[in-house]
């Protein structure tokens, strides 16, 4: 009977996304006081785009004449609309944290399929990212930094989804363009869908771009609006932002890129004499030791234009995460990585499609579970972290 049930790729989406919103809500922290997004939403509602309060706690508003505005993309808060019209506050920003982690864990496992028709090694392939990733810690918090990177995550991945499926591509660039309005600089993976289009003509090229166009149009017009002018430079005008050391060479420069390498590559938990011994680290951890499956990745064949243009599109959003002068924290992992997850778990799940033994893919996803559940709980539940 439960064979059966697997096998019905429908129920096993419902399922997927039914435990994974179950797993981040049980192992949430509960209402996040970051919860930028639902105020904005709630003003979106009112007709204004600015909130009217300045909770002490929040430091990423930019203040004029009694309105503050949010430095943050408003995808998020436009996704939180019906919720909180419907719902009110009884629909809380980590809910739909949740609803998008959920929602991850099905894509890819529609993405597996796709690559590989095998149930089995897409369910796996969906525990990899759902159980197995920072993502799990970032659904279950659901503040608005992590809200943000999830759900330009999940845009990208449902972009890929129908890049495979050679769906028409305004509908890939509406949806590479509601990744840009969750994370701007994700844009930047655009080559990795013009140049994956089964048919790379004018016409192609030019509807997924008309896809694409009203959302830059939307965001545009949203900062001419607070900003008085289209570009997206609300974090420079953030007061006292450049004071913090971080920031000592400006937002960006290519001086930071060595600060993020040491994160993403060398960064370990702490060490402690007494219990429990051995705890996260804010600053960050390692992308292999919080997901160990992705080591898989390298084993995608680079011949591939898929795999090529991945790595293409993995490279270019780093060099601008890796160019930020803030690494993320306070994070379990390496958060800013997210930003390039949807390519790093493409090459991951046709990496792992090579593998002939069967046991090293299951082995490392099990690890990556193990790392993932000691993070949340630590963190969740238990407040063992620290710098």
């Amino acid at each position: 009977m439960f064979k059966k049930v697997i096998k019905n790729k429908s129920t096993s989406q419902f399922l997927i996304f039914l435990f994974n919103f179950l797993l981040y809500t049980f192992t949430s922290t509960g209402k996040t006081p970051y919860d930028y997004f639902s105020r904005l939403a709630d003003a979106f509602l009112k007709g204004k785009y600015w909130i009217e309060e300045n909770p002490p706690w929040f430091s990423e508003l930019i203040p004029n004449n009694g309105r503050f505005y949010i430095v943050h993309p408003p995808m998020p808060a436009i996704l939180l609309l019906p919720f909180r019209a419907i719902l009110g506050d009884l629909f809380q920003q980590q809910f739909l944290a949740h609803i998008i982690g959920g929602l991850i864990a099905t894509s890819i496992y529609r993405i597996s399929l796709k690559i590989k028709r095998d149930q089995k090694f897409a369910i796996l392939s969906s525990l990899m990212i759902g159980t197995g990733s920072i993502i799990w810690y970032m659904s279950s918090v659901g503040s608005s930094w992590y809200l943000g990177q999830t759900t330009a995550c999940l845009f990208l991945l449902l972009a890929i989804e129908k890049l495979l499926e050679n769906k028409n591509s305004f509908l890939i660039g509406v949806l590479v363009g509601s990744a840009y309005l969750s994370r701007v600089h994700t844009i930047i993976s655009i080559p990795f869908f013009i140049f994956n289009l089964k048919e790379k003509n004018t016409k192609n090229i030019l509807k997924l771009l008309s896809g694409i166009l009203p959302f830059f149009l939307f965001n545009s017009i949203y900062n001419y609006l607070r900003f008085g002018t289209i570009l997206d430079k609300g974090y420079a005008l953030i007061p006292n932002i450049f004071d913090e050391p971080w920031y000592q060479k400006g937002l960006v420069n290519p001086s930071y890129i060595t600060s993020h390498l040491k994160i993403i590559l060398f960064g370990m938990p702490k060490i402690l004499n007494q219990i429990p011994y051995i705890i996260p680290s804010w600053n960050g951890l390692a992308i292999w030791i919080t997901t160990p499956a992705f080591l898989l990745s390298l084993l995608a064949p680079i011949k591939k234009r898929l795999v090529k243009l991945a790595w293409l599109a993995i490279l270019l959003i780093s060099i601008v995460i890796f160019s930020h002068g803030g690494t993320g924290f306070t994070q379990f992992g390496y958060r800013y990585a997210v930003d390039f997850y949807p390519f790093l778990i493409l090459l991951t799940i046709i990496g792992s499609s090579k593998i002939k033994n069967k046991k090293i893919y299951p082995f490392l996803i099990l690890l990556s579970f193990i790392v993932n559940l000691w993070g949340v709980l630590w963190i969740n539940k238990f407040q063992w972290v620290d710098f």
